[in-house]
This record gives structure tokens, C-alpha cells and sequence, in this order.
């Protein structure tokens, strides 16, 4: 039984470890020295493709205005653009407000599907209204509450004229952020994730999942989305990476969204992405099985070990408390996580209500803790069976 306890412990902790540590240290090693693509279409190109802008709304209105105000800076040939947003059974203002900002703007598509039925079928229509039989098309799919700056576009679209890059994700960035709440951990999780994938593109042009509210895709490569999925933009990059394509991060394509605070709300869609991963787990388990590739490794590193993270932490408690009775080092290990994790949330429920700016530490390590809760919440989520893939707009600044 100690032995086992053992066992679990220290792999426990080296899960972690890697997923957290050793593998963006590694990826970082693989990129340096890399430049990025350099196989680029220029500004005035006349053989820019054509993008067709997909985006799936529900009950948008507080947002939605800014969202087409940014569509209509870009700066991108408006012959080669055309606009696609699918309604899913919204119960506001987004409809007219949309009609009311694109009024008299050519080619911009809004279908007011009446019945709400999730995402993945509004874009799946959309990308079928969208098809064309044009060499080269591109597919942008956005969200409402992403906002493009002017160039965003043309950097996205411009490493298309490499026949080899299939995906190139945007350089996400939150608004917005206050010293009370959870934004701040949040913008600083954010910013590592976009360090991560950007050196996963240029070590391997594997980039694992982009954020989903802003990226570019080959049309010819999309694949019509599963019934019921949670988190559709990694199940459409993964299918490309599978069939050979190259899936990278451009810094230069900014796109702003606003920064949640509170930890309800980050928990809430922390707790349905984890249901989708899980679900994505399921499809994709073959590629953390023998034999051993780079998509595999990459996939099992940045992914699997990080949405098995709330189980290691917990392995890693319970088998202390187990050793603790042994050792003297485990029962150390046991007493200062089970104290600190309380102390942790303690101080940070006191200072958010009090209202003060938290200890930096402290946010962010209860920000940890909660969101690999809801990645435990996730798990059973998906494991009770995924009925509807319907999802509520989180609340943001």
C-alpha cells in the first residue's frame, strides 16, 4: 500500500510538473532560433483569398455593436469579405442591432435561425452558406465578444500562401482588468497559453487548440462539427493537425475581449470547457496511445495532463495524507497543502469582499485551485452524458 501511495504520489507530481513546467520549457528550447513564416501575402496582394466571417450570436446585445464596428475597420479588400452570423434563437436586441450597423454594407449574411440549438450546428450552417469553390478560401470564425483590431485580419489570412499552414491562431489579449477579482490571473494565464502555443507553431507547427473566439481556417479543410460539442474550435484544428496541416500563432493579429472577475462566472465556463475536453478526449484517445508521434506527445503534454490536473492535485493530497503515516516528509507535504489551500481561499473570499486589491500570490493560487475544481466538475459533467451543446455568454467587463 505504500509503495502504491508512493507511486501515485510522485507520478501525480511529475504530471504536474511536466504539463506546467517541462513542456513549455521544452517548446521554448524547440523555437528558438525559429523565425516565424516568412511565405506571406503582402498588404496589396492581389491573390489575397477570399474570408468568409463566421459567428454564431445568442443574446449579444451588449457587445454585438463594438463586434461589427471592429468587422467594418478591418483592413482587408471588402471584395474579398464577406460576413456570416447566424442568430441562435437570440431573445434580445442582437438581430436589429446587427441589421441596424451593417445597413447598407454589402455582403453581410444574418440568419435568424428561430430555435436555439448550440454553436456547432449555427456554424456548421453557416459554413455550408458560406462554401465556395474558390482555391484558397478561408474561414474566420470569431466571437461576439472578441474584438479585432484594424490589421488582425491581414495577419491571420496573410501565411495562408503557405500551402502548408492550414490554422493560424490570433494573439488574444483581455480588457478591462481590476485589481479585484480574478481578470488579472486570468490576462496572466492567458498570456502564458499564447507564449506556449506560439512556440509550439514555430518548434513543430503543431500549435495545440487556438482560444476559439478568433482564428483562421483553411475552408476546404473545415469538417462539419460533431452533434453536442462543448469546444468545437479544438476539435476542428485538431482534425486538421491529424490530416497533415501546420496550426500556428501570429502575435501580430491582436484581438481584445473583455476580462471576467468573477470566479462563479470563470468557474461556469471553466466547468463546460473541461465537459468538452474530456469529450475531446474521447474522440482523440488514440494519439496518447503507442506508438509515440509529436502530435501525440505535444497532445498529451499541453492537453491531457493539464485537464487531468484537479485529480493529480487531489492524488497528491490524498496519497500524502496515506504516507503521512510513514514519513515524515509526506506528512509535512499533507499539513502545509491541506492549511495552505485553506488559508489561500480564506484570504481571497476576504479581501474580494472586502473589496481591496488581493496579494498577488494569493489570487492567483485560488484562481488555480478553483479552476482545476472545475476541471473535476467538468469530468463528471461529461461523464453524466452531454445532452445540449447550448451555452450562455459569459459575463464580461
Amino acid at each position: 500500500m505504500q509503495l502504491l501511495a508512493q507511486i501515485i504520489f510522485w507520478a501525480s507530481t511529475l504530471a504536474l510538473l511536466h504539463t506546467y513546467v517541462l513542456y513549455p520549457l521544452l517548446m521554448w528550447g524547440l523555437a528558438r532560433g525559429k523565425v516565424p513564416n516568412r511565405t506571406v501575402f503582402s498588404p496589396d496582394d492581389l491573390h489575397l483569398p477570399m474570408v468568409s466571417v463566421l459567428m454564431a450570436v445568442y443574446n449579444e446585445e451588449r457587445v454585438i455593436v463594438e463586434k461589427m464596428e471592429s468587422l467594418k475597420r478591418l483592413h482587408y479588400p471588402s471584395s474579398r469579405l464577406r460576413i456570416f452570423i447566424g442568430s441562435d434563437g437570440s431573445e434580445d436586441q442582437t438581430v436589429s442591432l446587427i441589421e441596424q450597423a451593417t445597413a447598407g454594407i454589402p455582403n453581410v449574411f444574418v440568419t435568424p435561425f428561430p430555435v436555439r440549438r448550440g454553436k456547432p450546428p449555427v456554424i456548421n450552417d453557416l459554413a455550408r452558406m458560406a462554401a465556395d469553390p474558390e482555391p484558397g478560401h478561408v474561414f474566420l470564425l470569431t466571437d461576439a465578444s472578441v474584438i479585432l483590431e484594424p490589421d488582425t485580419l491581414y495577419h491571420l489570412v496573410k501565411h495562408f500562401k503557405n500551402e502548408r499552414i492550414a490554422v493560424v491562431d490570433a494573439h488574444m489579449q483581455s480588457k478591462g482588468l481590476r485589481q479585484v477579482g480574478i481578470s488579472k490571473s486570468e490576462e496572466q494565464y492567458l498570456s502564458g497559453e499564447v507564449r506556449l502555443k506560439h512556440h509550439e507553431g514555430l518548434a513543430w507547427g503543431m500549435m495545440m487548440g487556438p482560444f476559439g473566439g478568433c482564428y483562421a481556417l483553411r475552408a476546404a479543410l473545415f469538417e462539419p462539427i460533431p452533434p453536442r460539442s462543448l469546444v468545437d474550435d479544438f476539435w476542428l484544428v485538431f482534425r486538421v493537425l491529424e490530416q497533415g496541416g501546420q496550426a500556428i500563432n501570429d502575435l501580430d493579429a491582436h484581438c481584445l475581449e473583455g476580462a471576467t472577475h468573477r470566479v462563479s462566472d470563470e468557474y461556469r465556463r471553466k466547468k463546460r470547457i473541461a465537459a468538452g475536453s474530456f469529450q475531446n478526449l474521447a474522440r482523440f484517445k488514440h494519439w496518447v496511445l503507442p506508438p509515440v508521434t509529436r502530435l501525440g506527445f505535444a497532445f498529451f503534454s499541453h492537453k491531457v495532463l493539464r485537464w487531468f490536473g484537479g485529480f493529480f492535485l487531489l492524488f497528491i493530497f490524498l496519497s500524502a495524507g496515506l504516507l503521512s503515516f510513514y514519513n515524515q516528509f509526506y506528512r509535512w507535504v499533507f499539513w502545509v497543502s491541506m492549511v495552505g489551500a485553506l488559508v489561500v481561499l480564506a484570504m481571497n473570499a476576504i479581501q474580494s469582499r472586502l473589496g481591496i486589491g488581493p496579494i498577488a500570490l494569493i489570487r492567483n493560487l485560488a484562481y488555480f485551485l478553483a479552476m482545476n475544481l472545475a476541471l473535476i466538475d467538468g469530468f463528471f459533467k461529461w461523464l453524466r452524458g452531454i445532452r445540449v451543446d447550448t451555452w450562455q455568454p459569459t459575463a464580461r467587463e
